[in-house]
């Protein structure tokens, strides 16, 4: 029982809490961009020098944590209790990832990701996140990519697989 279902219970809270995904394109969010000192808390990148790759996560206290691309947004959603011991997924009001295409910042939990495409982020093989299905199913075709997950479909097994260049 130990590791492996811990692990289950943090994803199932994780989905209750942040929400359940419809398929309906992501929309544009307004959160705050980050300073030229702010960190990613995951791997401790500076998150302003990769604008085309930014994604955040905001507090109802109005404090955010901002992240150089989604993979590691998605790193920190699924052990919140190892990168930010202090906060809790049901404090969280809105959650941003930068649109492939059009570099806004759209829904997160909304958003449609691309997985093991050949074009990299600031850290590597990177979820990419599209506006819609359709740019989503374009781009896959267009950069090699092997699949395309939901916000509550990520894994840890799909980021170590992209850290690693293993792509399910």
């Amino acid at each position: 029982m130990g590791k492996d279902f811990n692990h289950l219970i943090r994803v199932i809270w994780l989905l209750f809490v942040v929400g359940w995904m419809g398929s309906v394109a992501a929309k544009p969010v307004e959160l705050p961009n980050p300073g030229q000192k702010d960190t990613c808390p995951v791997c401790g990148m500076f998150v302003a020098k990769y604008p085309e790759w930014i994604a955040t996560v905001l507090y109802k206290d109005g404090h955010a944590h901002h992240f150089d691309g989604a993979k590691d947004l998605f790193k920190y959603l699924l052990d919140l209790q190892k990168w930010a011991p202090n906060h809790h997924v049901s404090e969280i009001q809105a959650i941003g990832v930068t649109e492939y295409y059009g570099l806004t910042l759209i829904d997160a939990r909304k958003a449609f990701y691309v997985v093991g495409s050949d074009v990299l982020g600031p850290m590597g093989h990177e979820l990419i996140p599209l506006e819609t299905r359709d740019d989503a199913d374009e781009f896959l075709k267009d950069h090699k990519g092997s699949s395309i997950v939901l916000f509550n479909d990520v894994t840890l097994e799909q980021l170590t697989g992209l850290d690693a260049g293993v792509f399910k």
